[in-house]
């Protein structure tokens, strides 16, 4: 006789470690503010090193560093803590790859506070605020400038070299919403015969170019000040870089900026577009398809679209094809469109 199919008692764990989730943020958050995993990374391995590097408690370093641990961002072993190999390249302040300053865009309450009443906006299908954060110069773009650029840097140097591939020569580049201008600055530096335009609000701006000036690609960066909907970007440009922005946006305001893009760029010129970009279920990979109550939360309109949904836009604006290619390791996706 074959036995019954067994089946997995029902069980609460999810909902419960759900509903405690901004522990787990608040953690990560207090953490980098302590600046934790650069003190364990220094060689302070134990409770009362790790308590006197912090300048904390030894009870609140040793709950806390547990936690991690459970949270899978530290190691334990005989009393003594340790830095996965996740939290050694990216929260180790010590580390060229440290990502410690997400933070403070990430957890700006302009953001988290349009959560609050998540079933009123799902209610509504947007944001409870008219605008949200596409409000027309909202300062939460030059926090985004200052405190994102280190993330962004291992995508743009991906983009960078796939441009450089297809573009080897002399390449007129337009950045669109460039916030920190990372992603136009990493061309600049691969392609030295590369001239960057960069657009977005001028106090914006002023972050790329002192960006650009580290970098030392100062002499080839320029900038449009304004909204990429409203200022007039010029012609004859070899690349377009649409770097997380046209997921703010419905499907008919994205088009009107992709045909204004078209006209800009030279035949046979491309643009790059860096989205959250889920497949045809919505629900994998999680975290490009869990990006679509990002935008809910806090544009009107915005949205985490399908490759297919993408590729329609780009054909209705004018461009001949596009594909869509993989940004290993790199957790989004881009779309590479040709005139």
């Amino acid at each position: 006789m074959s036995s019954a199919p067994q089946t997995q008692a029902p069980s609460p764990a999810l909902i419960f470690d759900t509903l405690n989730a901004h522990v787990r943020t608040a953690a990560l958050r207090g953490a980098i503010e302590l600046d934790l995993f650069s003190a364990i990374a220094e060689g302070n391995s134990s409770v009362a090193t790790i308590a006197k590097r912090i300048q904390a408690s030894e009870k609140g370093t040793r709950v806390l560093c547990d936690f991690l641990v459970t949270c899978g961002f530290l190691t334990k072993a005989n009393q003594s803590y340790g830095l996965t190999t996740d939290s050694a390249a990216f929260l180790n302040r010590h580390s060229p790859a440290y990502l410690g300053s997400a933070s403070h865009f990430l957890g700006n309450p302009a953001l988290t506070e349009a959560f609050h009443d998540l079933a009123a906006v799902v209610r509504k299908g947007g944001c409870l605020h008219s605008e949200g954060t596409v409000e027309p110069e909202n300062p939460i773009w030059v926090d985004f400038a200052h405190s994102m650029a280190p993330m962004m840097r291992m995508p743009a140097g991906l983009i960078a070299k796939m441009a450089a591939a297809e573009i080897p020569g002399e390449c007129k580049v337009l950045d669109i919403a460039a916030g920190h201008g990372v992603f136009g600055i990493a061309v600049a530096v691969e392609n030295p015969k590369a001239q960057i335009v960069a657009v977005d609000w001028a106090p914006v701006l002023a972050v790329a170019e002192e960006n650009a000036q580290k970098a030392g690609v100062a002499n080839r960066h320029s900038k449009i000040p304004g909204s990429a909907f409203d200022v007039e970007f010029g012609s004859n440009y070899d690349l377009v870089l649409i770097t997380n922005f046209l997921h703010h946006f419905d499907i008919p305001t994205n088009e009107s900026l992709l045909r204004k893009i078209h006209a800009a760029l030279v035949p046979g010129g491309m643009a790059v577009t860096l989205e959250f970009i889920p497949n045809d279920d919505r629900v994998t990979p999680p975290m490009d398809a869990s990006f679509a109550m990002m935008m809910l939360g806090s544009t009107p309109h915005g949205d985490a679209y399908t490759f297919a949904e993408y590729d329609k836009m780009f054909s209705n604006a004018g461009f001949s094809r596009s594909e869509m290619r993989e940004l290993t390791p790199a957790p989004q996706r881009v779309v590479v469109s040709y005139k």
